[in-house]
Parts: C-alpha cells; sequence; structure tokens
C-alpha cells in the first residue's frame, strides 16, 4: 500500500539524490516505449483517412471523425482518471492505463464497422493524458529534483521519437497491408510497454497519494489555469504551422510532394533535440525556459513565413520550428508540478488535454486565415501571434504569483521560478 507524503515529495529530503541509475534508466526507458506508442496511435490515423474510408464505405472527412474520437477521449480521460484513481499506486496505475490504451487499439484492429470504430479510438485516448502525466510524475520523482525536468524530457521523447520513426513505419505498413496493421503494431508496442513496465519500474511506495477532493482542487489554482492557457495559446501556432506544411511545402516552396515525408522527419527530428534541450534548459529555470521556447518559436515562423518560399530556407525552418516549440514542454509538464501543490497528477495530466485542444484551435484558425485567402504563409505568420500571446499570459502569471508572494509572505508550499 503506497504512503500518502507531503505532496511535494518531488522536493522532499528522500527525493535528493532520485532512484539508482540503472532503475531509474530502464523506468524512464519504459515509460519512453508507450509515449511511443501512444504518439505513433495517435499520428498514425491521419495519414490512413483515404484507406479507412475505402474499406468502411464511408466518405474521407467521415472518416476524419476517428481522429476527434481519439482527441476527444484525451480530453475527457486526462482529468476524469487522474482525479478517479488518486489513491491508487502510481505503478499500478500507469500498467492499467496502458491494459486500457492496448485494449482500445485491439478495439480499433477488430472494429468491424464504423460505428465500433469510433467507440474503439475514444477508448484508446482516454488514458494517453492521464498516461504521460503521471509518467512525467514518476520520472520526475526517480531523477530527483536537481534533474526532474531533464527525466520528463526523456519521457515525452517516446513521443517525439514515434513522429519520426513509428509513424512512416505504421503508415507503410498500413498501406501495405491495409490500415489495421498499422494498430496492430501499435498492439504489439503496448504488450512490450506492459512487460518492460511490469519489470522495470520499481514499487514507488514513497510517492504520494491523494483523493479525487484534492486532485480536483487543481482546478481553483489560477497559476494551475494560467500555465495550461500558455500551452494552448503557445502551441496552438506550431500546431496552425504544421497543419498546412504539407501545402506550404509544395505550392509556395516549389518542393515535390517526394520531399515532403523528409521535411515531415526533419520536423520530428526537431522535436527529439526539443526535449533534449528544453529538459536541461528547466532544470535551470522553468520560468526562463518556457520565455525561451515562445522567442524562439515566434522567431521561427517568422522567418518561414519570410523565407517559405526558398526551398532550403523553408526545411531548415521547419527543423528550427519543432525544436523551438517542443523545447517548452518539459518547462510546462514541470511548472504544473510546482504551482499544483498537492494536486499534481491532475494538473500534470491537464497538459495533454491542453495541448489537444492547441491541436484543434491551431489547425483551425489556420484553416480560417488560409480560407480567407491570406496564403499558406498566414499560418505561420498567425503562429507568430499566438507565440506573442503566450509571452503576454506567461507574464501575467508572473505577476500574478508575485503579487500573491507578496501578500502573502508566510505562506507554505514550494518556491517556483515564478515567485522569485
Amino acid at each position: 500500500m503506497p504512503s500518502t507524503v507531503s505532496a511535494q515529495d518531488l522536493t522532499a529530503p528522500h527525493a535528493e539524490a532520485g532512484a539508482p541509475s540503472s532503475v531509474r534508466r530502464w523506468a524512464i526507458l519504459a515509460l519512453a516505449l508507450g509515449g511511443f506508442g501512444i504518439g505513433t496511435t495517435e499520428f498514425v490515423a491521419m495519414g490512413l483517412l483515404p484507406n479507412i474510408a475505402s474499406s468502411l464505405e464511408v466518405s474521407e472527412p467521415t472518416a476524419g471523425h476517428v481522429i476527434s474520437a481519439y482527441a476527444l477521449g484525451v480530453v475527457v480521460g486526462a482529468p476524469l482518471i487522474a482525479a478517479l484513481t488518486a489513491r491508487m499506486s502510481r505503478r499500478t496505475l500507469l500498467i492499467g492505463l496502458m491494459v486500457a490504451f492496448t485494449v482500445g487499439n485491439l478495439a480499433t484492429v477488430l472494429a468491424p464497422n464504423y460505428g465500433l470504430l469510433i467507440a474503439a479510438r475514444f477508448i484508446a485516448g482516454l488514458p494517453h493524458g492521464a498516461y504521460f502525466g503521471v509518467a512525467a510524475l514518476v520520472a520526475a520523482h526517480l531523477a530527483g529534483p536537481r534533474h526532474r525536468a531533464k527525466a520528463v524530457g526523456q519521457v515525452m521523447l517516446g513521443l517525439s521519437v514515434a513522429n519520426v520513426f513509428g509513424v512512416p513505419a505504421a503508415t507503410w505498413l498500413g498501406e501495405s497491408f491495409g490500415w489495421r496493421s498499422a494498430f496492430a503494431i501499435v498492439v504489439v508496442i503496448g504488450l512490450a510497454t506492459l512487460v518492460a513496465l511490469v519489470r522495470s519500474l520499481p514499487s514507488l511506495a514513497d510517492m504520494t497519494v491523494t483523493n479525487p477532493m484534492t486532485e480536483l482542487g487543481a482546478l481553483r489554482r489560477g497559476q494551475v489555469w494560467f500555465t495550461l492557457l500558455i500551452g494552448i495559446v503557445g502551441f496552438g501556432g506550431m500546431f496552425a504551422f504544421y497543419t498546412y506544411l504539407n501545402s506550404t511545402l509544395t505550392s509556395l516552396s516549389g518542393l515535390s510532394v517526394s520531399v515532403v515525408p523528409f521535411a515531415l522527419m526533419l520536423f520530428g527530428t526537431g522535436m527529439i533535440v526539443g526535449n533534449i534541450i528544453g529538459g536541461a534548459a528547466a532544470d535551470r529555470n522553468v520560468t526562463l525556459s518556457i520565455l525561451g521556447g515562445l522567442v524562439m518559436t515566434a522567431v521561427a515562423l517568422g522567418l518561414f513565413a519570410a523565407f517559405a518560399q526558398n526551398p532550403w530556407a523553408a526545411l531548415v525552418l521547419t527543423f528550427v520550428v519543432g525544436v523551438s516549440a517542443t523545447a517548452m514542454i518539459p518547462a510546462l509538464q514541470t511548472r504544473l508540478m510546482d504551482v499544483a501543490d498537492d494536486a499534481q497528477t491532475l494538473a500534470a495530466a491537464l497538459n495533454h488535454s491542453a495541448l489537444n485542444i492547441a491541436n484543434a484551435a491551431g489547425a483551425y484558425l489556420g484553416g480560417v486565415v488560409v480560407g480567407a485567402g491570406l496564403g499558406y504563409r498566414s499560418p505561420s505568420a498567425l503562429g507568430v501571434i499566438l507565440a506573442g500571446a503566450g509571452m503576454v499570459v506567461l507574464g501575467l502569471a508572473v505577476l500574478t504569483a508575485r503579487r500573491a508572494k507578496n501578500a502573502q509572505p508566510t505562506s507554505g508550499g514550494v518556491e517556483t521560478d515564478l515567485e522569485r
């Protein structure tokens, strides 16, 4: 039975040194493998929509609802699961979440019709946000307070690597052997993750357990909402850019369609580099890491909008956008841990709900500006504005936190970068 300890166990003395390096290394690798599977299943459907539509005899726009069903599962599942499982051992919870994820993808493979496929994708999305949220907390706990953001970044690497290797490989399988085979390989990854988690995760008995009402308390904390809003607004521009990257490169940069997969791999590689850099930066200063990511994203998107007609510049800047935007993720996840106090699981899980909202909002707004006749530069230009809006939200968060600290100079809890 896990012990109920201080909610700030990430900074407690017993966590100062973290877990032994071999335990930490294998546990984080297992957690990242789960992220690899989740990243693969989330994005592979986008490239297989024509195949799914043809197989189930529906239109391609209708088939697109399988993507929306998964995203809805993420948004709904993250807070719901985090709150309802607050008393559960983190080890047991992670294993249970991966079981649910694997079952959801197996149901996807076996779905005989469109309606059941929609239900299966919704089920597969439910554990997504909670898994990443709890995995981040576990990685931070095992690494100790001085290396927690780096550990969070390493877990998130699974998602980035999926974009470079997992999604292209699964898409090829789907094109060659039918779309169900793409999700069948995700089931295999899920099973491999289950074995890895069972074998590598320590008991985690000294990690915090709370209760549903305590976790829901995160929703009453203004700094949690500020941090989520930074992610929604700041990442919205990156998703607007990414949604129309294919069309921009072929229509504006003059690149062949055959070069687009290479460009997407460049973007995915940038995400890997961004996670590594962002994790190291956030361990030094969380707030400056978020600000740096927003500034870099604004600059990179602005340069892309200005030089997109040059194919070489467009390819280089595609990589840079991947680096700059993703570099914020470890810092945002760590910030949520800090400001959530004793409701860290819900707050950490909500980060992925926020990023899915950013995905939907960015794609929608990108469509608005392109549909208004502003051309394929406009999604990147929109991204500059949204990154700037993210900086404004961050500034408000800093100001609000400092005012709160001055008003209550003796209040308890962990002092964050925003309050210093």
